[in-house]
């Protein structure tokens, strides 16, 4: 089968790296495009994932977003018309759904916050089929178009799977002049250019962080900027800001706390077992509501809620079988008869 993987995010580098070695190991030829947005191309290039960048973000503005999806989607169908593609694959892109109907490829498209309405609109309508975390109940998603057999739901975070075939890279800590012996935090801005968190407030998540740098160097304050904008505010102060595309699920493992406005680095936090805190301003959900249930993520309401001092570190949480999650991808494709 001739699979098209589309990664969009830095978050989404890290996800498909091990689905892409499994989906080889099965004799399936992969192709990969990114985006230039964040750290993703950056990521693709760390972990030796050969890929095609098609197009950029195109912004905080609505008016610039709905360029961006436009052109980029219309540059992906002619790039998956010519290679003929047996199946399309993507986290959250918005661009891949709409290019694979436009060249007639089956598209599975994942995600795992079910209030990104503008994007679900487009891709419930356009997938042929939608993976999501069980957690995220039917009825939240049956006004995009997303309804079963289309909507498949399983056990369990995302991160559960993927980590299985994570190898935790040990020098880490050391490539970002980290003492082991003393505190990590690590911590991710909001996602300011995100139409689901427009208008958050953010100021508790700055004074969380105000607070952790205050607490330097008995606290090793690792900040992962999404924007240069937020690089250049971080520069130059007490902040440790990698200057390269770093391995998140490693740098998490090796932190005594992670405080993420994001979501996949707070649940790659909970599926190792690390202590972890949301400031999410906008509405959260359900997921990481599951997960605040069962204590593996706390909802932040004061800075002095994180702790300052090294975490426990015992046995981390089991994980999931990643055969299975795969499964549920390559059955999209499996009915369409193979190019000759």
């Amino acid at each position: 089968m001739r699979v098209w993987i589309d990664v969009t995010n830095s978050p989404h580098a890290v996800i498909f790296r091990p689905l892409i070695a499994r989906l080889r190991a099965r004799g399936h030829e992969v192709t990969v495009t990114s985006r230039e947005f964040a750290q993703t191309v950056g990521l693709l290039e760390r972990f030796g994932i050969e890929h095609t960048v098609v197009g950029a973000h195109g912004g905080g503005s609505r008016r610039g977003k709905a360029r961006a999806m436009l052109d980029r989607s219309a540059a992906l169908a002619r790039f998956a018309r010519a290679r003929r593609f047996d199946l399309a694959v993507a986290h959250g892109s918005t661009d891949q759904p709409l290019a694979a109907r436009l060249s007639g490829t089956p598209q599975v498209t994942m995600f795992d916050y079910e209030f990104a309405a503008t994007m679900h609109h487009w891709n419930g309508r356009l997938a042929s089929r939608v993976l999501v975390p069980a957690a995220i109940p039917e009825e939240a998603l049956a006004r995009y178009g997303m309804r079963p057999p289309k909507l498949v739901r399983y056990p369990g975070l995302k991160e559960e799977y993927y980590l299985a075939d994570h190898e935790v890279d040990p020098g880490v800590a050391a490539e970002l002049g980290l003492d082991p012996g003393r505190a990590i935090a690590v911590v991710r801005p909001p996602p300011e250019v995100t139409l689901y968190h427009r208008g958050a407030s953010t100021d508790l998540f700055a004074a969380t962080l105000a607070r952790l740098l205050a607490a330097a160097p008995e606290v090793q304050t690792v900040v992962l900027p999404r924007t240069g904008e937020q690089r250049r505010a971080l520069e130059g102060g007490a902040a440790v800001v990698p200057a390269e595309a770093v391995d998140g699920p490693s740098l998490v493992a090796a932190a005594d706390v992670v405080v993420s406005a994001g979501g996949t680095m707070n649940r790659e936090a909970a599926a190792l077992g690390v202590p972890a805190y949301t400031p999410f301003a906008a509405r959260l959900g359900a997921v990481d509501r599951r997960l605040i249930e069962e204590g593996r993520l706390r909802r932040l309401e004061r800075p002095e809620d994180v702790p300052l001092g090294r975490r426990d570190r015992g046995q981390a949480p089991p994980f999931r079988d990643p055969e299975v999650l795969l499964d549920l991808i390559l059955q999209a494709g499996r009915a369409r008869v193979p190019h000759s």
